[in-house]
């Protein structure tokens, strides 16, 4: 009798997912096609600005904000449970090893597939000279911004440092996700560490803030296909296929190495590694994508990735909490492809030729940056504007391709969100013991 109310609540769960996902569909669809309608017919009417400014604009920043209210908690919550849970050191060792291993060879593969693509078609050497300035005087405003918080951000040693938190709470104030992790999976180890009543009742408190976040980002959740609908009015209402089609050999040569990562790469490390279909997979976090898609954020699609890795992929939920909470911030293959493509298009656009022993330096400074760039909305801006300097390039370069930048932001959050979930995946399937997402804990 048990069995079969557990089969039909998970049942409806199942079925409840569903229709939110189709939801999120067709308000993606639906506010593509009214901004499109709305560029291309209205797009000078003075209602345009009102609408997008004081009713889609906010709608989709509260949206976003309800969920970076809820991340902190839950990442800080999931990675101690997680770690936690491991139950010893040796588990903890060999779950941390495989995905440190997995990232930063994944990451190495994604940066020499986008620098290979970029050499081999040269967007940067046809952009019509007199577009570029126009394009440039449009961005410069904001590039001057990003370039300004390029400069005050840390680098080398500084850096290192300052994963390390002084005040937890501080970095909890300043959105350092980095430090925010350390502190979690360092007090996770303490936690696996000393084994007391007290400190069982401390992780059950825990548990019980992760379900708490859980629920109240499920509920935010059901709000996200009226945000969709707002986040792609926008885009379309404001840009239309305007910009995309004048930068379409660069917005080309980065969707082109995004997609080869996306169904050519991790495919074969899908079948090769995890023994995992490609299809069923992608087929099962496809709620996944489609919200990375819109809020071009890897922490703001965190809840639904962990819980499509829970309930689609049946994950051992020890082992996605710890993957996916540190891959949000620590995995970001198409944030480092798009850093990759990025740097060569503006070297080749300015006429300056970066020896092999500059983009092998590019290269590494792209892996380093797709694990320590925040993951939120153009989070990769102002390390790209620190690596164009870094090799001759004028940061102010930045401000060509901040136009479409956002289109790429979602095209690239995909990946990342997708290769959290693939990493997830991988690490599971090598790591014995551990029970599957809709098995008892051992008792």
């Amino acid at each position: 009798m048990a069995d079969t109310a557990v089969t039909a609540a998970a049942s409806g769960d199942e079925a409840r997912a569903r229709r939110l996902q189709w939801r999120m569909l067709i308000g993606f669809v639906a506010g593509l096609f009214a901004g499109l309608a709305v560029y291309y017919g209205a797009a000078d009417a003075p209602w345009v600005d009102t609408v997008t400014t004081y009713v889609t604009g906010p709608i989709g920043q509260i949206f976003l904000r309800l969920l970076f209210m809820l991340v902190i908690p839950l990442l800080v919550s999931a990675l101690i449970v997680g770690v936690a849970e491991m139950g010893e050191m040796r588990a903890l060792k060999t779950v941390g090893l495989r995905t440190l291993v997995y990232t930063v060879v994944v990451s190495s593969i994604a940066v020499a597939v986008s620098l290979a693509v970029v050499n081999a078609l040269q967007p940067g050497a046809g952009v019509d000279p007199a577009l570029a300035k126009t394009l440039l005087a449009e961005g410069a405003a904001r590039a001057g911004t990003i370039i300004q918080s390029a400069h005050e951000s840390k680098s080398g040693v500084a850096a290192v440092v300052a994963i390390v938190p002084d005040n937890f709470f501080n970095a909890m104030s300043q959105n350092d996700v980095l430090a925010v992790m350390f502190f979690a999976l360092f007090f996770g180890i303490g936690l696996m560490l000393v084994q007391t009543p007290q400190t069982q009742v401390l992780k059950t408190a825990i548990e019980g803030v992760f379900e708490v976040a859980m629920k109240l980002i499920g509920l935010v959740i059901q709000l996200a296909p009226i945000a969709i609908f707002c986040f792609m009015f926008n885009l379309a209402a404001q840009f239309g296929w305007d910009l995309i089609i004048r930068l379409s050999a660069y917005v080309g040569v980065v969707l082109l190495a995004l997609g080869l990562q996306m169904f050519v790469i991790f495919p074969i490390i899908l079948k090769t590694l995890a023994k995992k279909s490609p299809v069923a997979f992608f087929r099962e976090t496809q709620e996944a994508f489609v919200m990375a898609f819109a809020t071009a954020s890897s922490n703001a699609t965190l809840p639904t990735s962990l819980r499509v890795a829970h309930d689609r992929l049946r994950l051992p939920d020890r082992v996605a909490r710890f993957v996916l909470t540190i891959g949000a911030t620590a995995n970001q293959n198409g944030t480092a492809m798009f850093e990759g493509v990025t740097v060569i298009f503006l070297a080749q656009f300015f006429g300056i030729d970066l020896t092999l022993t500059q983009q092998i330096s590019v290269m590494l400074v792209c892996i380093l940056g797709g694990i320590g760039t925040a993951g939120v909305p153009a989070g990769s801006l102002p390390v790209i504007a620190l690596i164009l300097a870094s090799v001759g390039v004028p940061p102010e370069g930045i401000g060509l391709v901040l136009g479409v930048d956002r289109f790429l932001d979602m095209c690239r959050t995909v990946l990342n969100v997708i290769g959290d979930l693939v990493a997830a995946t991988v690490v599971s399937a090598g790591v014995g013991g551990m029970p599957a997402a809709d098995d008892p804990p051992p008792a």
